[in-house]
């Protein structure tokens, strides 16, 4: 039988009547002769609440014990969702990730997946099982502990399922009913798009767009899994959602595929430092082994030997960048006058893969910006996206305007 994979997040198993409404779309699928996969998530506020519980009892707790207290979400929703299915008729059976098993690394909340051996899930299909309900975000080390994947772990089990079962597709239930232009809480013009490539979701997931993980995406994109984003509280047909595919699969599309944007977002400079070969490892590599997440950077021209060191992080990491800098300069790796923090600034970002074939995208992009009286302060470019830093006050006239200004609101 061909295998489907569907993943449930949070909201869409927050409750039993909702889990009763997912488990009858797993029917349907089961009725047109699959056989399923189902990784759910963990019921909507679990895990926030066990992290909390972890967090009270133990400030400085032990990684293995964190992961084996928040992981145990999914299994609930796992067994739930299992004895749903069983109340329909549906043979089904529930999985946690050692039972499977699902092999990771042993970095405990942020293991990656390592091997997902099928026999053990296969033998049962063979043996008359249609469903196989997973626990999500949730593996098992070399050592044989309990492991977890990260916030969002549960969209790179769903994808790594589908890689290595050959799976026909793997639909991603939501709240939201697909992937759209841009937010449409920011401007109503907001287009959902029936596909869109794995580079461009990539882009889009990385900026902000929060409507996959990123590791999920990334991993669809090298193993070519076709993934479908669909909301779980609609009526679906067989072409709802959108669909994340190869670029191949898709005709035609607009120069422009979304308009991306991040709030959270702080401007950092170093003011004078020593323009020296070796200067942006000095400054860098304290600032990742301090955990600290940089994005964008810029360095300015070179004056008499000094010069200025701009990048952006998030800005709940600006203290933590900011120690680092201090660290470094008392440890004489590097010497500046001053480190100023602008943490009132938005990036926002367009992606599209007909950039690579279209010239004055950012040109248009910055004349957009221009007329609506928006001064950018940073601007990083990759071979399909711009993305600029500018005050936060305009982050959403920024979004609209370009919205506007790339014909967002229509397909090609």
């Amino acid at each position: 039988m061909p295998v489907l994979v569907m993943k449930f997040g949070g909201t869409s198993v927050a409750t039993l009547d909702r889990i009763k409404r997912a488990a009858k779309r797993v029917g349907v699928e089961v009725a047109k002769g699959y056989d399923v996969i189902v990784i759910v998530s963990a019921m909507s506020g679990e895990t926030n609440k066990l992290v909390g519980f972890v967090g009270e009892t133990s400030p400085l707790y032990d990684a293995r014990e964190y992961d084996a207290v928040v992981s145990s979400g999914e299994n609930v929703t796992a067994g739930l969702m299992a004895l749903t299915l069983q109340e329909m008729d549906v043979p089904a059976r529930s999985w946690q990730g050692w039972q499977v098993p699902v092999k990771t690394t042993s970095a405990h909340s942020s293991a990656r997946i390592e091997e997902i051996p099928t026999d053990n899930i296969m033998a049962k299909f063979g043996e008359g099982m249609k469903v196989a309900v997973v626990a999500g975000f949730q593996g098992v080390s070399p050592e044989g502990r309990i492991t977890t994947l990260g916030r969002g772990g549960s969209d790179t089990t769903a994808v790594a399922f589908a890689a290595a079962f050959g799976a026909e597709r793997c639909d991603i239930y939501t709240d939201v009913d697909g992937v759209y232009t841009t937010d449409p809480r920011v401007t109503d013009k907001a287009r959902k798009l029936d596909k869109i490539a794995f580079e461009e979701m990539l882009e889009l997931a990385s900026l902000g767009a929060k409507v996959l993980q990123t590791r999920s995406v990334e991993l669809a994109m090298r193993y070519k899994v076709r993934l479908r984003v669909l909301s779980s509280f609609e009526e679906q047909s067989d072409e709802a959602g959108t669909l994340v595919c190869a670029e191949e699969e898709i005709m035609e599309s607009n120069v422009v595929a979304g308009v991306a944007f991040s709030r959270d977002e702080a401007k950092m400079t170093l003011i004078s430092v020593a323009d020296r070969p070796g200067i942006a490892a000095a400054i860098f590599s304290p600032l990742a082994e301090a955990g600290v997440n940089v994005d964008m950077i810029v360095q300015n021209i070179s004056e008499e030997g000094r010069t200025d060191m701009t990048f952006s992080c998030p800005v709940d990491q600006v203290a933590r960048a900011e120690q680092a800098m201090e660290a470094a300069k008392a440890a004489g790796d590097i010497n500046f006058h001053d480190l100023v923090a602008d943490t009132n600034v938005a990036k926002v970002s367009i992606v599209g893969i007909g950039m690579r074939s279209h010239a004055g995208v950012a040109a248009k992009m910055f004349e957009t910006l221009r007329d609506e009286g928006v001064n950018i302060k940073v601007i990083t470019t990759s071979e399909i996206k711009v993305s600029v830093l500018i005050d936060r006050k305009y982050m959403e006239l920024a979004v609209q305007s370009l919205h506007d200004a790339f014909g967002l609101e229509t397909a090609a």
